[in-house]
C-alpha cells in the first residue's frame, strides 16, 4: 500500500510538473535574454553554472537508457537551448570578469583548484577540450547525423510500401499503419534536426574560443592600464579566471556534444546501452582468451610494467572461461530438451475444416488402409474454390502451433476485399503437398494453378524501389506477386536494406499480398451463381421493391454476368441497392450483358470517379482520338442491346493498342493513374481490345464521369 501511494503520488508529482513546463521553458528563454543584457549577482552565476554541468551530466546519462531516437526526439531543441544558455552564461560572466576581477566561487574554483592555480596548464587543457569537441566528437556526430538523415530520407519511400503490404496481409491494422507512418515522418524530421543542430555544439565551441581569447586580452589591457597591475600580476590573475570561465563553459558543452553522438549512433539498439555494451563483449569466448594471451605476453616482455598487464590478462581469461561453460550449458540443456521431445510428424494445418494429410513419410506400423468406397471416391470430385498447396517448411507459417499468424491474415483479406470490392472470398483450403519444393507453394482457383512462389520463412524479402545502386547480399528470386526482381536477405540485415532504400517484408507478407492479388485478379471467377443468390437475398431484406423488380426481368446468370464484369475492371459491387436499380431499369429494354454492363457502369460514376481522381480532386486521363472512334464504330456490325462483332483490319488494331501502351506508360512515368477517356459506344469494344495486351488501365466513358469533377487531359491517342 505503502508502495502504491509513493508510486501515486511521484504520477501526480510529475503531472504537475509537467502542467507548469511551458511557464518553466518560457521563464528559461527570458532568463537567457536577461543574462546578455543585466548584469547579474556572483551567487546567481555559481547557482546557473552549476545548473548547467547538471544538465549536460543528465543529458548524457538519459542517452544510455534511449532505446531509439525517437525516444529522445525533443534533443534538437534541448541542444539549442543549452547552447543559447551557455553562450548567455558566457555573456554574463565576461561582464563580471572585467567590471570586477570576480566571477563567483565556481570559476575561482575551476581556476585555482582544477588546474593547479596555474594558467598555462589550464589554458592547454582548455584548448585540449575544445580540440576533442570541435575535431573528434562534434565532426564525428555531425558526419553520423548527416548519412543518416540522407539514410532516412532515400529509405521512407521503401518503408511506406512496407507498411502497404502489412497493411494489405493483415499485419497490422489502419491505427497501426497510422502509427507507423507518424514514426517515419517524425524519424526522418528528427535526423533533418539533428544534422542542423549539431552545427549549433561545433559554433559554441569555436565561440568559446573566441570568447577566452577576447577575454584574456581584455584582462590585460583593463589590469595593467586602468587598475595599475604588474604585466605578471594582471596575466596570472585574468588568465586563471578566463580559463576557469572557458572550462566550465566546456565542460557541459562537451557532454552534450557527447550525448548528441551516442543518440545518433545508436541507430540499432535493441536495450539500454550497458547491457548492449556487457552482450556485445561476452557473447564469444575466445576472442577473450586470445586478448588474455596477449596481454600476458606483454606483462612478461622486458622493459613493461607486469602488475597492469597480469592482472588483466587473469580478468579477461576468467571473464571468456565463464562465458564459454554459461554458453556450454546452455548446449546440454538443449540437447537433454531434444532427447525428451515426441519424435515424429504433426499434422499440417489448414485453412479451413478439412485439414490435408500429414506431411511426412507414412509410419510402418500403420495399419493397413480399408477398402476405398464409392463415397470416397465421389468426395475427391470436389473443385475447392480457392486452394493453398505448402511445402513442408512453410507449415510453421501456417500452423498457429509453431507460431503462425497465416490463418489470421487470411481472415484479414476475406475482410479487405470484402469492404473494398464487395468480393465475398469462399473458404481458402490449405493443404501440404510433399511433391513440391520444400520451401514452394502453389496459389489454385477452381482447380487451376494461378500463382506460384517460394518462400525462406527465417528470412526478409528486399525489393529494389528503383532507387538503390548499392548491392546486398542475398539469394536472388522474384517477387511472386508482381514479379520484380528481389533478394532474399538474413534478419540482420534488415534495417541496413531499408537504410539502403530497399522495400523489405517477412515472408508471412510475401505469401499474403500474392494470395490478395490473385484474389483480385481471379475475383470474377469466384462469384458463383449461389453466391449472387446469397446477394440478392440480402439486398431482398432492405429492398425487396428492387429485388423482386429486377428478377422479373432479368435471371440469376445474368445478374452474375454483369457483376462479374464489374469486379473484372476493378469496380467494386458493394453498392449492390444502385447496380440492381440500373438493371431493373434498362433490363426490359436489353438482357445483352454488355449493354447492362454499361448501364451499370454509368449508375455508379460517382464511385467511378472517386476511384480515378488524383488527391487534387482532378481526373488526369488520356483521350482515345475521334478518328479511332470513328473506324472502330465503322467496324462494329449491330450494337449492343441486340449483340454485337467487330469487323477491323488487325493492323490497325494493333497499331491502336501500341498507341494506347506508349500513352499509358507517359502517364505512369510521370506518377498518373493510367486512364484513358472514350466515348461511350465504344468504350466496352476498346476495353475488350485493349484488355488482354494491357494491364491495369482504367478505360472509361465520358457518361462514368460525375457532374463537377473536373478532368485534365494530358494527351490524345493518336
Amino acid at each position: 500500500m505503502a508502495e502504491a501511494a509513493s508510486v501515486a503520488g511521484n504520477t501526480s508529482m510529475r503531472k504537475k510538473v509537467q502542467s507548469y513546463s511551458d511557464i518553466g521553458v518560457a521563464l528559461l528563454m527570458v532568463l537567457i535574454i536577461i543574462m546578455m543584457v543585466i548584469p547579474l549577482p556572483t551567487w546567481l552565476i555559481d547557482m546557473l553554472l552549476a545548473m548547467n554541468i547538471t544538465l549536460g551530466v543528465v543529458t548524457l546519462l538519459v542517452t544510455f537508457y534511449v532505446k531509439r531516437a525517437l525516444d529522445l526526439s525533443i534533443f534538437p531543441t534541448l541542444l539549442l537551448i543549452s547552447t543559447l544558455f551557455r553562450l548567455s552564461l558566457n555573456v554574463s560572466t565576461t561582464r563580471l570578469i572585467l567590471l570586477y576581477g570576480n566571477a563567483g566561487e565556481l570559476i575561482n574554483a575551476f581556476g585555482n583548484f582544477v588546474v593547479g592555480g596555474n594558467y598555462v596548464v589550464g589554458i592547454i587543457m582548455f584548448l585540449i577540450l575544445v580540440i576533442i569537441q570541435m575535431l573528434v566528437i562534434t565532426k564525428g556526430a555531425e558526419r553520423v547525423a548527416e548519412v543518416a538523415a540522407r539514410f532516412t530520407l532515400d529509405a521512407m519511400p521503401g518503408k511506406q510500401m512496407s507498411i502497404d503490404a502489412d497493411l494489405n496481409s493483415g499485419l497490422i491494422d489502419e491505427q497501426g499503419a497510422k502509427q507507423r507512418r507518424e514514426d517515419i515522418q517524425r524519424e526522418a524530421d528528427f535526423y533533418g534536426a539533428m544534422d542542423g543542430a549539431s552545427k549549433f555544439v561545433k559554433g559554441d565551441a569555436i565561440a568559446g574560443l573566441i570568447i577566452t581569447t577576447i577575454n584574456i586580452i581584455g584582462g590585460l589591457s583593463i589590469g595593467i592600464f586602468m587598475r595599475g597591475m604588474d604585466a605578471a600580476g594582471a596575466a596570472a590573475h585574468y588568465s586563471l579566471l578566463t580559463v576557469g570561465d572557458g572550462l566550465v563553459g566546456q565542460i557541459p558543452s562537451l557532454l552534450m556534444s557527447t550525448a548528441m553522438g551516442i543518440i545518433v549512433t545508436r541507430a540499432a539498439a535493441s536495450s539500454e546501452l550497458g547491457p548492449d555494451m556487457v552482450n556485445s563483449f561476452t557473447r564469444y569466448p575466445r576472442p577473450l582468451y586470445i586478448s588474455a594471451a596477449m596481454l600476458l605476453s606483454m606483462g612478461l616482455m622486458p622493459g613493461l610494467p607486469t602488475v597492469p598487464f597480469v592482472g588483466l590478462a587473469l580478468l579477461t581469461g576468467f571473464l571468456g572461461y565463464t562465458v564459454g561453460r554459461e554458453a556450454n550449458m546452455q548446449a546440454i540443456d538443449a540437447e537433454e530438451k531434444a532427447a525428451l521431445a515426441p519424435s515424429g510428424g504433426g499434422q499440417a494445418p489448414a485453412g479451413q475444416p478439412g485439414a490435408s494429410a500429414q506431411a511426412g513419410a507414412p509410419s510402418a506400423e500403420q495399419p493397413k488402409a480399408e477398402p476405398v468406397s464409392p463415397e470416397d471416391v465421389m468426395k475427391l470430385l470436389t473443385v475447392e474454390p480457392m486452394e493453398a498447396e505448402i511445402g513442408y517448411a512453410i507449415i510453421p507459417l501456417i500452423d498457429p502451433a509453431q507460431g503462425g499468424d497465416m490463418l489470421d491474415r487470411i481472415g484479414t483479406i476475406r475482410k479487405q476485399m470484402a469492404l473494398e470490392m464487395g468480393i465475398v472470398v469462399p473458404p481458402i483450403r490449405i493443404r501440404d503437398n510433399i511433391q513440391i519444393k520444400p520451401t514452394e507453394y502453389i496459389l489454385r482457383v477452381k482447380g487451376a494453378e494461378a500463382g506460384r512462389g517460394e518462400l525462406l520463412p527465417d528470412h526478409y524479402l528486399a525489393m529494389n524501389t528503383g532507387a538503390v545502386e548499392e548491392d546486398l547480399i542475398g539469394v536472388p528470386t522474384k517477387e511472386p506477386a508482381f514479379g520484380l526482381p528481389a533478394l532474399w536477405i538474413s534478419p540482420d540485415l534488415r534495417d541496413k536494406a531499408e537504410a539502403m532504400g530497399y522495400t523489405v517484408v517477412d515472408a508471412p507478407s510475401v505469401l499474403a499480398t500474392h494470395l490478395s492479388e490473385v484474389i483480385k485478379k481471379n475475383g470474377a471467377e469466384l462469384l458463383t451463381r449461389q453466391e449472387v443468390q446469397k446477394l440478392t437475398d440480402m439486398v431482398k431484406e432492405t429492398a425487396p421493391a428492387v429485388v423482386n423488380e429486377l428478377l422479373a426481368s432479368l435471371s440469376l446468370g445474368e445478374i452474375q454476368k454483369v457483376l462479374q464484369n464489374l469486379i473484372r475492371e476493378q469496380i467494386p459491387i458493394r453498392d449492390l441497392v444502385t447496380i440492381f436499380e440500373a438493371l431493373a431499369d434498362y433490363g426490359k429494354m436489353s438482357r445483352s450483358v454488355d449493354f447492362l454492363t454499361e448501364r451499370a457502369r454509368e449508375a455508379l460514376s460517382r464511385l467511378i470517379s472517386i476511384k480515378i481522381q488524383g488527391p487534387d480532386g482532378i481526373i488526369t486521363a488520356a483521350t482515345l482520338s475521334p478518328n479511332w472512334e470513328q473506324k472502330i464504330m465503322a467496324g462494329v456490325d449491330g450494337d449492343l442491346t441486340r449483340g454485337w462483332q467487330l469487323n477491323l483490319d488487325p493492323r490497325e488494331v494493333q497499331k491502336m493498342i501500341g498507341a494506347i501502351s506508349r500513352a499509358m506508360e507517359n502517364m505512369i512515368v510521370k506518377n498518373l493513374p493510367p486512364v484513358l477517356l472514350v466515348h461511350p459506344d465504344v468504350r466496352l469494344i476498346v476495353r475488350k481490345l485493349i484488355e488482354g495486351s494491357i494491364q491495369n488501365i482504367f478505360v472509361v466513358s465520358y457518361n462514368e464521369i460525375v457532374r463537377g469533377v473536373q478532368i485534365k487531359t494530358v494527351g490524345m491517342v493518336e
